[in-house]
């Protein structure tokens, strides 16, 4: 790459595009990495503030921001997603599916702190639909040394900085306690807020019991459901800490004390969730919903959900780091924007 006064530049090489930028009208290039610089072109390029441009020169040690760029895009691409084209050395990846994007935090940290490139990524954990842009990458230089992009690639074997996980179709038991309900003394409110958030995804339910307080009934209720097929048991209500509120105990019993991943989360609302994995021949999350999930707008049941849909297990440690915005400001929200908000991230 040689800088040459843009007069003095006919029948050259453009490394680099030349974008024009004009205020509340286009942005975009004028001319293209590669386009052959003619007499006609000088006074456009002088028009956009190009008194000198790049022209290109052989050198194989270099590489041309195009060419580095696909190669961070290599390192972030995975099944379900796909490059856009080239435009001024930046590419991003989209969604070809809806699903589930996985950051690897750890790699992407590795590329950024490297210097003269960069990769930018949605939060990690996220629902994306398909055609949503993942992330996009690019190279600061107009040319790197090939050395450094092949340190890169060294940085983060196997690549993959990016997974997406396809939602799958689940089965869905629900169990609904509290006497009040089952007697009839008030209108069961708490089961239409969980099918309205099921229904956002590839859900069936195949069955709901009413047990009241009674934790052999909610046993009961819990194994039919997993002799039904369920792939994940709903249990709604009954976590507080009152003495007739059972379902921990019916939880922990149907699916095995050791088993419990959480009984308590540092997230607000949703703080008496808990979460445990019955085994058997099958690894099904069975969760006590805690009562705000009835009332609030966003709760704890809003971030792990979508994890469930794409059979993305959620470990105790996962838990404990999401005191670091578990808060949800929705009490001061005039209209709710999750999850385009920091609520979960």
């Amino acid at each position: 790459m040689k800088l040459m006064r843009t007069e003095d530049a006919v029948g050259q090489i453009l490394c680099h595009d030349i974008t024009r930028i004009v205020k509340d009208g286009e942005k975009g290039p004028v001319f293209r990495k590669g386009h052959v610089i003619r007499e006609e072109d000088i006074e456009v390029l002088l028009a956009v503030g190009k008194d000198h441009v790049y022209i290109w020169e052989n050198n194989e040690n270099m590489m041309h921001e195009n060419d580095a760029a696909m190669v961070l895009c290599g390192l972030c691409r995975n099944e379900f997603m796909h490059p856009t084209e080239i435009k001024e050395g930046k590419t991003e990846l989209v969604a070809d599916i809806d699903g589930l994007l996985k950051v690897d935090s750890g790699k992407l940290q590795r590329i950024n702190s490297r210097g003269q490139m960069m990769i930018a990524t949605r939060h990690g954990n996220t629902v994306v639909r398909a055609g949503d842009r993942l992330a996009g990458m690019r190279v600061i230089p107009l040319v790197i040394e090939k050395e450094k992009m092949e340190a890169a690639k060294r940085a983060v074997p196997g690549g993959k900085i990016l997974t997406l996980l396809p939602f799958v179709h689940k089965k869905v038991g629900i169990i609904t306690t509290g006497n009040e309900i089952l007697y009839h003394r008030i209108e069961d409110t708490f089961t239409p807020v969980v099918l309205h958030k099921l229904a956002a995804f590839d859900c069936e339910i195949v069955g709901q019991y009413m047990t009241g307080d009674d934790p052999a009934e909610e046993i009961l209720g819990i194994r039919r459901l997993l002799e039904a097929g369920a792939d994940m048991i709903l249990c709604t209500g009954g976590m507080s800490v009152d003495p007739d509120d059972r379902t921990p105990q019916a939880i922990r019993e149907s699916a095995g004390s050791e088993n419990v991943i959480t009984y308590g989360a540092p997230v607000l609302p949703g703080a008496m969730f808990m979460l445990a994995y019955y085994q058997g021949n099958r690894h099904i999350p069975v969760v006590g919903l805690p009562g705000c999930v009835m009332y609030a707008r966003r709760t704890i049941f809003d971030i792990v959900l979508p994890r469930f849909m794409a059979d993305d297990p959620v470990s105790r440690e996962e838990f404990g780091k999401m005191g670091e915005g578990g808060l949800c400001l929705g009490e001061g929200c005039d209209v709710c924007t999750f999850p385009n908000c920091g609520f979960g991230k």
